[in-house]
């Protein structure tokens, strides 16, 4: 009886334990227009990595990088814009230095068919038209701001969103007529939407960069993101989710 009592009080040392001691967690921000390739490369990157979890959270890259500012441990970012990514980089911030992997332009997102027949820059600026913005320090506010500057025309939108995904959904939803997001984000939404090109809209290109962030728990594994990003095979799926080349 003593030594059965023995054995079952030494059980539980010999149970396997619930988790991998050696498993890590690799934390990414990234723009929400990124959102249908990044799951794409964190699939293929935890292949690559057996043992490495990659955490993403996707939303404006303004608000990302505000939280970054805070104190969010994160080991890499990738924005939506150069702009954004300085700001990381201007308070040293940014561990490795940005680099440009992909390119992206806006596009005009309407109701399925364009029933409102939108066809010009000036046909958004039509006070009876319930156009979508991003707020302007959001990436896509911004280029949003640059082509309307360039062009001469004044945009009054009905609201201004903190992400592209924000204005896409008012769109989708019957909330508004037209919204700017990128060409990308219409291909996504799989014909919930029509995207109208202007060509005031190719003369602004957003540029997107990534960076290993200083405080990384890792940041040799955070580089392998990075690296994976920028390789061809990266490359590969940026491209086939509409994306432009990086540049050189």
């Amino acid at each position: 009886m003593r030594s059965f009592l023995v054995a079952l009080l030494l059980l539980p040392l010999s149970l396997p334990a619930c988790g991998d001691a050696d498993d890590q967690t690799l934390t990414v921000f990234a723009a929400a227009s990124l959102t249908p390739v990044f799951d794409v490369l964190e699939e293929n990157y935890e292949d690559d990595h057996p043992g490495v979890d990659v955490r993403i959270s996707y939303g404006g890259s303004a608000d990302l990088v505000t939280q970054i500012e805070e104190g969010a441990e994160v080991d890499v970012f990738a924005s939506a814009d150069t702009p954004t990514m300085d700001r990381l980089v201007e308070a040293g911030l940014a561990r490795s230095e940005p680099r440009d992997f992909a390119s992206n332009t806006l596009a005009v997102a309407v109701a399925p068919g364009n029933p409102l027949h939108i066809a010009t820059l000036d046909d958004l600026a039509d006070p009876g038209l319930d156009l979508v913005l991003c707020a302007p320090e959001v990436p896509c506010g911004r280029a949003a701001h640059q082509v309307a500057d360039r062009a001469g025309v004044t945009l009054q939108p009905v609201s201004e969103e903190q992400s592209v995904t924000d204005v896409l959904a008012k769109v989708r939803e019957g909330e508004a007529d037209a919204g700017l997001v990128y060409a990308t984000d219409v291909e996504a939404a799989d014909r919930a939407v029509s995207a109208v090109g202007l060509p005031e809209l190719a003369g602004v290109v957003n540029h997107y960069p990534i960076s290993v962030i200083e405080g990384s728990d890792d940041p040799a594994l955070a580089q392998d993101l990075v690296d994976l990003v920028l390789s061809d095979a990266g490359q590969a799926v940026l491209a086939d989710h509409g994306f432009g080349p990086r540049v050189p």
